[in-house]
């Protein structure tokens, strides 16, 4: 096998785990949401990401739990701004 071919295969089986594994590792986890280790250290550390520390040191991250903070706090588009704001004219201003 190529070193070009072992490099593909590797990136394969590293993208499986990612999307067959439940639990990550605090590697795997910054890894997958593509920020650095140390941010992610941050939102632990402030409480600001969902995470489990069963023995008190180290950092596991339920995947499910990071894509659905990962698309929390979502940006309504310009069309849905302005939907809303059409809709609230014709109601006269009130909710």
């Amino acid at each position: 096998m190529t070193a070009e071919m072992k490099k593909v295969a590797d990136m394969v089986t590293a993208n499986t785990i990612f999307t067959t594994k439940a639990v990550l590792t605090s590697d795997e986890a910054a890894q997958y949401m593509c920020i650095s280790k140390s941010y992610l250290y941050k939102l632990t550390m402030r409480g600001e990401i969902p995470h489990y520390k069963p023995m008190g040191k180290m950092c596991y991250f339920n995947r499910a739990e990071l894509e659905e903070w990962l698309q929390s706090n979502r940006i309504a588009t310009s069309t849905e701004i302005a939907d809303r704001a059409n809709q609230y004219c014709m109601k006269g201003g009130k909710r």
